[in-house]
């Protein structure tokens, strides 16, 4: 144990040494926004050096002249005029590998889940850039996730990028629990931007359990950390994803949630004075998007597959995050309240969701299957009002009368119990059996 004290003491002390090292004082504070009198570089990490011998850590989001735009990474209610500023010359790394699984990091990759120091890492720069084009493999094989309504109907594939859209409580980060505890994928890496702190807890010990948390790598940043924290959090996250990948892995990562990442942003952008523009979203929230979600999917070698929530602002599947993420993934899965609300789990609303890659992925007689299975929910959906009323007549139309009949089938493959894993193949094999005599 001390010679691992003594390695990480080093490492440390490595890692930390500055390209070249420069001191400034701060002049003003704009909200979010240190201005400090100090040459600086955009990214260049600083350290604002209290009156109590404190270091408070900040990164320069701009510059002009020798007068630098610094956000920190943590509150800092007591920054006056005239307190010193050391620039170090560096962009912000952390570290990455196999050290990280079972642990619980922030974005800078400091501890804390009180298990002590990580074990020797290497560090790996926060900004990545996503793959070549021409350099990315081709979504070839299943991804499967455990879970009957997904692996059946919403076949994914391994490198495939998912949003799963859904209102507060539907139940969203809790099938991305029991997604990681039963998900073939080699190493799992989750980003938990923007959460409330008693929930950390709950998800990590009830979702997550000590099987899912054991090949996991938690990032986490709670709504009271502040806007540089929380991006560079989910930043962190997807830099040790692609390390894993750039090692020929196959990487599940999970984001919970993009809106919380995008609202992070906002804050900053509006900080620096971008024009807001739809609901007060600034142009450079959909460019961090953009190339947050690029940066995931095939390379040459390794995978990673993205599991990514946005929360629906008032359940509306058209408000601007929602409808910038559908564009940018390769499916999406859409979570109903209603459903919810009647203890359907998991809340799939499957006539809502699509994934991209399945009619490449699937089998013949799966991707017939899903056809069926689909057009018997379209046939329902025609009548379900007049059901809900109570004046549906049967005989009026063989199709939904077929469907209504089929309705209770249908709803039990859909259900899935927690800690219940279903193999790919007898999911696949029962969809195919349970659509195999309909007319639809």
């Amino acid at each position: 144990m001390d010679l691992l004290l003594d390695w990480n003491r080093i490492q440390k002390a490595l890692d930390e040494l500055p390209l070249f090292r420069v001191r400034g004082k701060v002049r003003s504070s704009r909200g979010l926004i240190l201005s400090c009198r100090i040459p600086a570089a955009v990214g260049d990490q600083c350290a604002i050096e209290c009156d109590d011998g404190r270091r408070l850590l900040g990164e320069v989001i701009g510059f002009a002249g020798d007068t630098a735009d610094v956000v920190l990474y943590e509150s800092g209610d007591d920054i006056h005029p005239g307190m010193s500023v050391m620039n170090d010359g560096r962009s912000l790394t952390v570290p990455v590998g196999m050290g990280l699984l079972g642990r619980v990091v922030d974005g800078l990759g400091r501890p804390l889940d009180e298990k002590g120091p990580l074990p020797p890492c290497p560090r790996r720069r926060v900004m990545t850039s996503a793959p070549a084009p021409m350099r990315r493999a081709r979504i070839r094989d299943v991804f499967v996730t455990g879970q009957k309504p997904i692996d059946g109907m919403l076949t994914c594939g391994r490198g495939q990028r998912v949003a799963i859209f859904a209102g507060s409580g539907v139940g969203k980060s809790t099938l991305l629990g029991e997604i990681t505890k039963g998900a073939e994928a080699d190493i799992v890496v989750l980003a938990l931007i923007g959460e409330r702190g008693r929930e950390v807890k709950p998800f990590l010990e009830d979702c997550l359990g000590p099987q899912g948390l054991a090949r996991s790598a938690v990032f986490l940043a709670t709504c009271d950390h502040t806007p540089l924290m929380r991006v560079r959090t989910a930043q962190a996250a997807l830099a040790a994803a692609c390390h894993f990948r750039d090692e020929g892995k196959h990487v599940l990562l999970m984001v919970d949630s993009l809106t919380r990442l995008a609202m992070a942003q906002r804050e900053l952008g509006l900080a620096l004075r971008e024009p807001p523009s739809a609901r007060s979203y600034t142009p450079s929230v959909f460019q961090l998007l953009a190339n947050y979600v690029e940066s995931m999917g095939n390379a040459d070698i390794g995978s990673i597959t993205g599991l990514l929530t946005v929360l629906v602002d008032g359940d509306d599947l058209d408000e601007p995050i929602t409808d910038a993420v559908r564009s940018f993934v390769d499916g999406h899965i859409v979570l109903d309240r209603r459903l919810g609300e009647k203890g359907h789990f998991p809340a799939i609303a499957i006539d809502k969701s699509v994934s991209r890659v399945a009619h490449e992925i699937a089998a013949p007689d799966h991707r017939e299957a899903q056809r069926r299975l689909r057009a018997m929910m379209a046939a329902y959906s025609e009548v379900e009002d007049l059901i809900r009323l109570g004046i549906y007549q049967p005989g009026s139309a063989k199709d939904s009368d077929l469907a209504v009949k089929l309705r209770p089938q249908v709803l039990e493959f859909l259900r899935q119990g927690m800690n219940e894993r279903s193999r790919f193949e007898t999911t696949r094999d029962r969809l195919i059996r349970l659509t195999a005599e309909w007319s639809f």
